[in-house]
């Protein structure tokens, strides 16, 4: 019974390191189908039809739910920290006596007089010298269409968006969601991902090349269980 329960033990932690998918940083849906149109009464003794009407001075861009959106992705962030301490701390002490000391007793005397003059010099130093630096660079372009998922009650809009390149055998998955303020919508109904707030990005790649950069299952499973 011991042996099957260190079985199923050793079977799972094996299980638990072949696990090598990053969880995904993408919550929300990537896309949405526009709701069915309310239809119109047609007055045909009018100019203006509801059903076919078109701005005349002002450009479509992105406002209800289905609508498309160019994403143009501009990330590039970059931190630095440094950090440098130091302390220096030295005392001395010299004592010099010359004579007998009645008071203390011989044993203990004579490390401090003795037939003539006695010294006695301690000393001491404690240095400590510190430093640490990290540098991180975070460098991302590209453009992605996306689509308005949901509408919030301030008129800001919930877009998502994935695009997948398949070459070789080799897939390479781009997914993007965020919301963002329509009057920041530029000429060419596009954005910045700048002016995406929650944005989040993640690209994935499926295929040898992927598995080249990831590490193996039994390394995984080593650096799982050793302790150090």
């Amino acid at each position: 019974m011991m042996m099957r329960l260190a079985a199923a033990a050793m079977i799972a932690v094996l299980l638990a390191a072949c696990t090598t998918t990053p969880p995904s940083v993408i919550t929300l849906p990537t896309t949405a189908r526009p709701s069915q149109p309310v239809v119109a009464s047609i007055n045909n003794g009018s100019i203006f039809q509801p059903n076919s009407s078109r701005l005349l001075f002002e450009e479509r861009v992105a406002r209800n739910i289905g609508d498309l959106l160019n994403i143009t992705i501009e990330e590039n962030l970059a931190a630095v920290n440094t950090s440098n301490s130091s302390s220096n701390k030295a005392g001395s002490l010299d004592y010099k006596t010359t004579g007998n000391i009645p008071l203390l007793p011989w044993d203990i005397e004579k490390y401090f007089s003795r037939e003539g003059d006695a010294a006695v010099k301690l000393a001491g130093t404690n240095k400590f010298e510190g430093k640490g630096a990290t540098n991180s660079t975070n460098t991302f372009k590209g453009t992605i269409s996306v689509t308005v998922t949901d509408l919030l009650a301030n008129g800001n809009l919930i877009v998502g968006g994935e695009k997948q390149v398949a070459v070789n055998n080799q897939i390479n998955t781009l997914r993007f969601t965020g919301v963002i303020n329509p009057l920041d919508i530029k000429a060419g109904n596009t954005i910045s991902s700048n002016k995406v707030a929650d944005a989040r990005i993640e690209q994935l790649g499926v295929g040898s090349m992927a598995d080249a950069n990831t590490i193996g299952w039994l390394q995984r499973f080593f650096l799982n269980v050793m302790p150090f």
